[in-house]
């Protein structure tokens, strides 16, 4: 492991998690919990298959990744983390937070999108203004990448894969949906970008945030 050879613990969490790919590794075990060594490499397209196993091996020696063989049916090795890992959070979701801005001009021509990837953007922008309403489910194919918002107790959650039955349907190309979300465009000019909504068009209006929904 390279280091900056600083007593601050600044450099110290960047000797250890300052590594390219180290914290994109984080997000996708705190994104989707216990993962196998292909959905690591499934969540992190680019990725050199020894690069991976590397930085595995270097966040289990520090004891930020645990591993464990899972038993039969499964009979695979997960990766997650632990509770040391875990407390990465909030630096992740700080860095996502100040990274938004930089969505604004939309992907790169070579740019990758994964579902999971819209959960924390979404989680920490929407709600449900109608908590005591039952709940609605919203369809979401971001770039074709499948995912579901569910409302729950005034939140709204997201899962991967497809719904049953949703309220309504939202596709359209990850930038606008992420900027609907987000709040820095609204309906109508996400229509505008290529944004389509199928079924109760107010079941969306209800978790959108505001500047969106006007």
């Amino acid at each position: 492991m390279r280091t900056y050879g600083q007593y601050c613990a600044v450099a110290k969490a960047l000797d250890l998690i300052g590594d390219r790919w180290t914290l994109l590794i984080v997000r996708e075990l705190l994104l989707r919990g216990p993962c196998r060594y292909t959905d690591l490499r499934n969540g992190l397209p680019g990725i050199a298959t020894n690069l991976l196993a590397d930085r595995l091996r270097e966040l289990e020696q520090a004891g930020v990744v645990s591993r464990e063989e899972a038993p039969p049916p499964v009979a695979t090795t997960l990766f997650s983390l632990t509770s040391r890992g875990e407390e990465l959070a909030p630096t992740l979701r700080e860095l996502l937070r100040w990274g938004m801005p930089l969505m604004q001009q939309g992907p790169a021509p070579d740019d990758v999108f994964r579902a999971q990837w819209m959960a924390w953007p979404a989680e920490m922008s929407l709600t449900d203004r109608e908590p005591d309403a039952p709940p609605v489910t919203i369809q979401v194919l971001a770039d074709g990448e499948p995912a579901y918002l569910q409302t729950s107790a005034g939140s709204v959650h997201v899962s991967l894969g497809r719904a049953d039955r949703p309220d309504a349907l939202l596709r359209g190309p990850v930038h606008a949906v992420l900027g609907l979300f987000t709040g820095q465009i609204d309906l109508d000019r996400a229509a505008a970008t290529g944004v389509e909504c199928e079924g109760d068009r107010g079941a969306l209006q209800r978790v959108l945030p505001d500047a969106a929904a006007a």
